[in-house]
Parts: structure tokens; C-alpha cells; sequence
């Protein structure tokens, strides 16, 4: 069977760009194929700076012949009416079919639509995804209207099989596919002839252009970690520029360069920082210090002199950038080891804007400062010191080096704290308070730290739940998804119990006092501040007398219905943590309907406990068991106009399965009881499980609605007993089946 190949060759591709613009050619190609009945075995696609690449394998060399049954009117409809019909399909009168049908004779058409050749069909499916293709920007030039991600030069357009190569006649905008490439830009730009996809793979490798782009990042690795154990020290994984800079070149030559001295007292985070964004470095560093002491570029070619004159372009590049980063570093330490220190920083944070409906960021500080406090006991933290790392936690935003480098926030703070003096707790939390920032990063572990996270997340999204800026859909502008899953994380993996509640409530006091108000003048912000001292500087009938009538005062609250929200929105991201851990979210309802939800430790441990209790046998079985209790007892309570919930007592048993159930509740109870005291949930749901054998057995003996009204009301009670100790341990009516 026929394999096809096609290559788009054009200049260099951004390297982001490359890995989703190969999957979006092969969907293109292979759906219009497939929807135009060509059909293929095998697929592959392989990008370069300079080519987009599709391979198929065993397509068929035409689409097969196709025979559509049409229904038309009835046969002795409107000549007008079948008129149409037979111009809709093509067909003349006599090659219709009439048909007896439950509703008379019927018209029928078979329409014969005959294959095309795969040349025909690759042709019309090419031109479409290059005049369609969804490049995230495109450019055009020349004087030609197609548009490409950068000029396109030529496409190679291949149909072969075992009697030879044909080429696929398609030309768009002046570019006529043909049967050639070329190699490497500067090793080997001649054309190049090719009849299938290993004769291209073949010569492009002799061409210096290395197909794969997994087989390039592999090679870039392999050969920067053999160079720097040669020397002693090891390369710092970075998947991410790995495989951007296998994007950026084809044919990988790997060097390794030195960091100047002057720039080796730098931390390690800013020197990584600084060659990867502006250099695409990788660093190299020495494995029993720590430090960053070399680098590792990777060039696009091999050169005479094994790379020397490239390094040597690099090493004074990257001089230039570090002493940048030097710079700034002299500065900021000289600002946090003279005067004032890290407070000069939160100072200059005043005239930086947090939110314009939230205030400022030293305002956001005051907040951070006045709940960490708040929390410091609670997670085991001294509150005075929590405060103080709540305090500088942001100041290094005002700092030189991460006004140069965002990314490096709160790290430099770490930094900085230190060299200024204060404790390890202190400067850890600078670093740690805004994890975690993703589902695989760590969460802080140290009190303080917990208590400055915390205090950051639940600002943040107390905040933005009081001005009414929740996420919606899929847009969350502010990150306040990932604050939740923080918040849960943080309390959940530290085994930490806090009542978010109280927490809230507490927030909510300090959130009042510090309420910010905006005042807007035709939409314009002209004012913003505490609610108490905007009311007092903006007069609303005054400015209404001066003829301004269009300035408004908007503040913002965080009231009782706004709270609960927010705890509701944090349970949804719950059952999102807890889901893909492999717990239902069934579940994790049937325990946050229980008293004490807004501890998200306490109901994680009761979920964790329920779900394993639920893969048992008895577990499950147990909940049919529950279930029908909870039925009948309910229709009995709603029919007899009373609640059954006390006087079940075993003198009024009339059978043995009565009396063992009486036994079993009694001594279920007794377990479950301190369990749930001491919040033992596996052992109160294994107490739970037991009742499963004498519940079954409890219901095939006994017929609950008997004739005597004492032993029924007996039997009523009892089953509100069993109703009673299982809810005692999760609302199992939430439990789906």
C-alpha cells in the first residue's frame, strides 16, 4: 500500500510553537483524509526549526467506491416535488426505485459516487490545512495572500509505493510541490531529492539534520551531562529548556562554557535565572557546593575550530547580562544592609497598587500581618515572628532583581531577609509563602512559613469573593482556583486542623476595619483608600452640587452569605483533590453534609476512611442495607404524621434476628462513639461494616410493618437506631446507588 509524505520548509519556526503546530498537521491531514474515505495504517509527524514533517504509511491508493441510498417523496406526490429530488441527487425518473412502505410507495435513489485517486484527494486536503493551518500568530509577505507562521519556502509532496515516487500535483500561491528539501542551513543547503520517508530521513541525517525532536533533546543531554561529569560537576535539570532548545536547533553541538569570577557569588537561582530567559542556558553546577560554576550552550553547527570562537561569543555575551544581575544584586543588598532595611521596601509597596478595589500591597501586607498573627498558634507558630515574616514576606517586590526578574519573587526575599538579619523562619517564609504555586510543587512545612501561606491565600480569596471577582467557566484571572487547592494542600499534607469558618470569620473582622472604597467618576478611578477616610474626602453631595453627579463610591464587604460561598467553592476544589486521588465525589458529599466540614484535614481523613470502607464487601452491601432502612422508616414517619427516633427496646423482639441486631447495634455504638471522639474514622466505618450481616439478616426475617402496632413501632425505632449510629459517621443518603 502507498505511503505518503509531506513537508512544509520554511524559516525558522519559534520553538514554542513547533510541537503543537506537528499535532495540529497531523490532525488536519489525516481527518480530511479519513473524511474523504482515505484511509492509512500509520502515522508520524517530526519537527525541526525549519520543517514541519507527516508521515503515513499503508493509505490506500484511492478512496473506494461509495453507494448512497437517498429517500425521496412518495411516488405519487407532486411532479414539482420529485422534480426536485431527482435534481438533488442527479438521477433521472427511470433510476429511481419505488418501494412498498407503511405509508404507501416510496422513491428511493441509489447514488454511486466512484473513488478517487489519493493524489486527488492529498492535493485538496494539503491546500486546505496550509491555507487553514491555526499558527497562534502568522505573518504574509511577498505579494502572495497565504499566510504562514514565517515565509514558507517549499513543500515536498510524495506519494510512493513499490513501483516508484509520484509527486502530488498542488501548487498555492506560486509554491508548486515537487519531490526535494534541503539540509542543513549551512552545512548542507543544496536541494535534496527524496522518493520516500526513509530515503528522507536517510539523507537529511548525511545532511546534518537531525529529524527527531526527541532524538536532538536527547543527544543535547547526553552529551551536557558526559561534559560536565568530566569535570566534576552535573547539569541542572530544566525539561522545559530542554525541549525548547531542541526547538531551536537541528543539528545539536553541545559546548561548555565558564561563568566569569566576578559572577560566581551570585546565587544560584539568579545566575540559572538570568542564562536561561536571555541566553537558553543550561547550569552547571558544582554538586558539593551548590554553586552554578559553568554553563552549557548548545550551537546549531560544527565549526573548524571545535566551537572555541562560539564559546568565546557566549562567555562575553553572558559577562554583560551578569553584571547586570550584579548590579542590581550590589544594590538591593546595600538598601536591606544600611538605614532601614527590608522597611524602606514595604514603605515604597504603599504606592503600589494591589488591586484598585483592593487597595494597595502594603495594605494587602497589613492584612497578611494581622491574620498570620491570627493563625501563628494554631499551626504552631510564635505569632510575633509570624507576623514579622508576614511583614517583609513581599517586600523584595520593591527590590531591583525582581523588578528585572518577576520570577524570582520571594526567593530574593529569602535572600535578602537573611542578610539582613532576621531569622531562618523568617526568611524561609519569604520563599515559601506563595506555595504552592502548582499540583507537584511542596507545600511549606514550617510554622511560619504555614502561617504566612496561609494567611496570603485566604486574603487573596477573601478579597476577591468581597469585590465579586470569582472565577467563572474556565477564566480565573487571579489565580484563585490555585489559592484553594493551596489553602487545602497546606492543611491536608501538614495533617493540620483549622476551622475555616472561624478562620473566615475572623478575616472578616479585620477585612471590615481595613474595608477599602474606590471612588469612580464616569468609570475612572479618582480615589482610593480605607472606606472611612474615602468618605471623609469625597463628599457625594457636595461634588453632586458642584455639577459632578456621576461619582460613585464602591466598597466592598465580606458578609455571612459571601463566607459560606467561599467554603463552598473550597469544598468543590476538595472533591477535585480528593477525585483525582481515586475518592468519589459522592463521598466526599456524604461527608461534608457532617458537622466539622470546615475542617478540610478532619474531612479528608473521614472521606479517605469512608471510600476504603466502601471497597470492602460489607461496606458496600452495607449501604443497600442503610438505605432500605432509611426508606422504610422515612415513608413510615411521613404516613403516620411521628418520628421514630427513641424507645426501641429488645423485650419487644420477636425473633432471633431481631435480638442479634439489637446485640449488634449496641455493640457497634460502643465502638463507633469514642472512634468518632477520638476521630478514628477506620475504626468507627469498620464498627459501621459489621452491621452489615445482622442488617441483611434483620430483613429477610423480619417483616418490619407487622400487625401488632407495639412490635411495629418496636421495629420502626430500630431501624432508626441503625439510621442514627451510620449517620453518626457520614450522611450516607448523599451515596450514590
Amino acid at each position: 500500500m502507498p505511503n505518503l509524505l509531506i513537508e512544509l520548509f520554511s524559516e525558522e519556526i519559534p520553538a514554542r510553537m513547533q510541537k503543537r503546530a506537528g499535532e495540529d498537521l497531523q490532525k488536519l491531514v489525516t481527518n480530511g483524509l479519513v473524511e474523504a474515505g482515505l484511509t492509512y495504517g500509520s502515522a508520524a509527524v517530526f519537527t525541526t526549526p525549519r520543517r514541519l514533517t507527516l508521515a503515513l504509511g499503508d493509505m490506500l491508493a484511492a478512496s473506494p467506491r461509495q453507494v448512497e441510498e437517498r429517500k425521496g417523496p412518495k411516488a405519487d406526490a407532486p411532479e414539482k416535488a420529485i422534480e426536485g429530488f431527482l435534481r438533488g441527487a442527479g438521477l433521472t425518473r427511470d433510476q429511481l426505485e419505488e418501494r412498498e412502505t407503511p405509508k404507501g410507495k416510496v422513491l428511493f435513489a441509489k447514488i454511486e459516487k466512484p473513488g478517487r485517486p489519493a493524489a486527488e484527494i492529498v492535493a485538496e486536503v494539503l491546500e486546505q490545512t496550509i491555507r487553514n493551518f491555526p499558527w497562534p500568530k502568522s505573518m504574509r509577505w511577498g505579494s502572495g495572500s497565504l499566510k504562514w507562521v514565517r515565509p514558507l519556502h517549499s513543500i515536498l509532496c510524495v506519494i510512493s509505493d513499490e513501483a516508484g515516487a509520484e509527486v502530488v500535483p498542488l501548487t498555492i500561491d506560486g509554491i508548486t510541490a515537487e519531490n526535494t528539501t534541503r539540509g542543513h542551513r549551512f552545512l548542507a543547503p543544496d536541494e535534496i531529492e527524496v522518493a520516500g520517508f526513509e530515503d528522507y530521513q536517510d539523507k537529511l541525517s548525511r545532511a546534518f539534520v537531525v529529524l527527531d525532536p526527541a532524538a536532538r533533546a536527547d543527544t543535547i543531554w547526553h552529551d551536557a551531562t558526559n561534559l560536565a561529569f568530566a569535570a566534576g560537576l552535573e547539569v541542572v535539570e530544566d525539561a522545559g529548556l530542554l525541549a525548547e532548545v531542541a526547538g531551536l536547533v537541528e543539528y545539536p553541538v553541545v559546548l561548555m562554557g565558564r561563568i566569569g569570577k566576578d559572577f560566581l557569588g551570585l546565587p544560584p537561582e539568579v545566575l540559572q535565572t538570568s542564562m536561561k530567559e536571555h541566553q537558553k542556558f543550561f547550569s552547571v553546577r558544582n554538586p558539593k557546593s551548590g554553586q552554578i560554576e559553568r554553563f552549557v550552550t548548545v550551537a546549531n553547527r560544527t565549526t573548524a575550530d571545535e566551537g572555541a570562537t562560539i564559546l568565546a561569543g557566549n562567555e562575553k555575551v553572558l559577562g554583560a547580562r551578569l553584571s547586570d544581575a550584579k548590579f542590581f544584586w550590589d544594590n538591593d543588598l546595600r538598601s536591606v544592609t544600611t538605614g532601614a532595611g527590608m522597611e524602606t521596601w514595604v514603605k515604597a509597596l504603599e504606592n503600589v497598587t494591589f488591586h484598585n478595589k483592593l487597595g494597595t500591597q502594603a495594605e494587602l501586607i497589613d492584612r497578611m500581618a494581622t491574620l498570620s498573627r491570627e493563625l501563628a498558634p494554631l499551626v504552631g507558630a510564635e505569632a510575633e515572628e509570624a507576623e514579622k515574616a508576614a511583614r517583609v514576606a513581599k517586600a523584595d517586590l520593591s527590590s531591583e532583581m525582581v523588578y528585572e526578574f518577576p520570577e524570582l519573587q520571594g526567593l530574593m526575599g529569602s535572600y535578602y531577609a537573611r542578610k539582613a538579619g532576621m531569622s531562618d523562619a523568617v526568611a524561609d517564609a519569604a520563599k515559601d509563602h506563595y506555595a504552592p504555586l502548582g499540583p507537584s510543587d511542596d507545600v511549606p512545612t514550617a510554622p511560619v512559613s504555614i502561617a504566612v501561606a496561609l494567611a496570603e491565600k485566604i486574603d487573596k480569596l477573601t478579597g476577591f469573593w468581597a469585590i465579586d471577582e470569582k472565577p467563572t467557566g474556565s477564566k480565573d484571572p487571579f489565580a484563585l482556583r490555585r489559592a484553594a487547592l493551596g489553602v487545602i494542600r497546606i492543611l491536608v499534607e501538614n495533617d493540620l486542623h483549622l476551622s475555616l469558618s472561624e478562620t473566615l470569620q475572623t478575616h472578616r473582622a479585620t477585612i471590615e476595619a481595613d474595608a477599602v472604597a474606590t471612588v469612580q467618576e464616569d468609570g475612572r478611578v479618582i480615589g482610593t483608600g480605607r472606606a472611612e477616610d474615602i468618605r471623609g474626602e469625597f463628599d457625594l453631595k457636595e461634588l453632586a452640587e458642584a455639577g459632578r453627579t456621576r461619582v460613585t463610591i464602591h466598597e466592598w464587604h465580606f458578609n455571612s452569605e459571601l463566607q459560606s460561598d467561599l467554603l463552598s467553592f473550597i469544598h468543590d476544589r476538595l472533591k477535585v483533590y480528593l477525585r483525582d486521588q481515586g475518592i468519589r465525589h459522592d463521598v466526599i458529599d456524604a461527608c461534608i453534609a457532617m458537622d466539622g466540614s470546615d475542617d478540610l484535614t478532619l474531612l479528608v481523613k473521614r472521606a479517605r476512611a469512608l471510600s476504603e470502607t466502601l471497597k470492602t464487601d460489607d461496606g458496600e452491601n452495607l449501604i443497600q442495607g442503610f438505605k432500605r432502612a432509611n426508606n422504610i422508616l422515612s415513608q413510615a414517619e411521613e404516613a403516620d404524621g411521628v418520628e421514630y427516633s427513641f424507645g426501641a427496646d429488645p423485650k419487644f423482639a420477636e425473633t432471633e434476628a431481631e435480638k442479634d441486631l439489637f446485640a449488634a447495634l449496641d455493640k457497634a455504638e460502643a465502638k463507633i462513639t469514642p472512634a468518632m471522639a477520638a476521630q478514628d474514622f477506620s475504626t468507627a466505618m469498620a464498627a459501621m461494616a459489621e452491621l452489615r450481616g445482622p442488617i441483611d439478616a434483620f430483613f429477610e426475617a423480619v417483616q418490619v410493618n407487622a400487625e401488632n402496632p407495639t412490635v411495629r413501632r418496636n421495629r420502626l425505632n430500630l431501624l432508626s437506631r441503625i439510621r442514627t449510629i451510620c449517620s453518626a459517621v457520614a450522611d450516607l443518603t448523599k451515596l450514590d446507588g
